[in-house]
């Protein structure tokens, strides 16, 4: 690891690494030990008790953070052309169908979330090799691939993120950026934590949250009490 700045230096001084924070608290602090010059993300990191390999154990969901996440996905809608008004009307960054299928194979993923209708999704499944690893691939369990084109593009830009468990039995959130007032940063990390909690496998014999870190993209993680957040066996 490369040497630690001055600043870097107060800045880890004030974590306390055995600790385990309560959310509030841990929100507070991190507004304080984030260096960057940027706006940067905030992000939790919720290690499941589940085995990810094993299909009752999968943990995927959408949630609606109450404050967004701070930034406006960049939402592309692959539809037939009577759809295509319904797309821009609701806010759409780009509507198609061909053209964008050829983008795509050409290697073309400048957006956050893909939209699209049941009807395209032979033409769409064929991306899968492009879309899958990045997380792109629409799907109905997440409200992706849908009739209600223009509800759906709504949710998005209002702050609706869906997240999966990964291999290492750990889900991912950004929940806001730096910018955020404490408040809004607990609000938006509990209703995402809420969500999870909700989700626990049926199949699943043990601690269900093992661990939850808070951090931006530049600092230290903050651990979080999981007594704290609802999320205690």
């Amino acid at each position: 690891m490369s040497k630690l700045t001055k600043n870097q230096k107060v800045v880890y001084a004030k974590v306390d690494a055995t600790k385990h924070y309560k959310l509030a608290e841990a929100a507070t602090l991190l507004k304080e030990v984030t260096f960057t010059k940027f706006d940067a993300s905030v992000e939790l990191a919720v290690r499941l008790g589940v085995d990810p390999r094993k299909a009752n154990q999968m943990v995927r969901g959408v949630v609606t953070l109450p404050h967004g996440t701070g930034k406006t996905a960049r939402v592309l809608v692959l539809c037939t052309p009577d759809k295509e008004a319904e797309a821009k009307a609701a806010g759409a960054d780009h509507v198609g169908l061909d053209e964008y299928i050829e983008k795509i194979k050409n290697g073309w993923t400048d957006i956050d979330v893909i939209i699209c209708t049941p009807s395209v999704m032979a033409k769409v499944g064929a991306l899968g090799r492009v879309l899958g690893p990045r997380g792109l691939m629409p799907n109905p369990k997440t409200g992706t691939v849908t009739m209600e084109i223009g509800k759906a593009v709504e949710d998005v830009k209002g702050g609706k993120i869906d997240f999966k468990v990964d291999k290492q039995g750990i889900v991912h959130a950004a929940i806001g950026k730096v910018s955020f007032d404490a408040g809004q940063l607990v609000e938006n990390a509990q209703e995402f934590l809420n969500t999870v909690i909700k989700l626990k496998p049926q199949a699943l014999k043990g601690t269900y949250v093992k661990s939850i870190y808070l951090s931006s993209s530049m600092s230290p993680g903050l651990c979080i009490d999981t007594k704290s957040v609802g999320a205690a066996e």
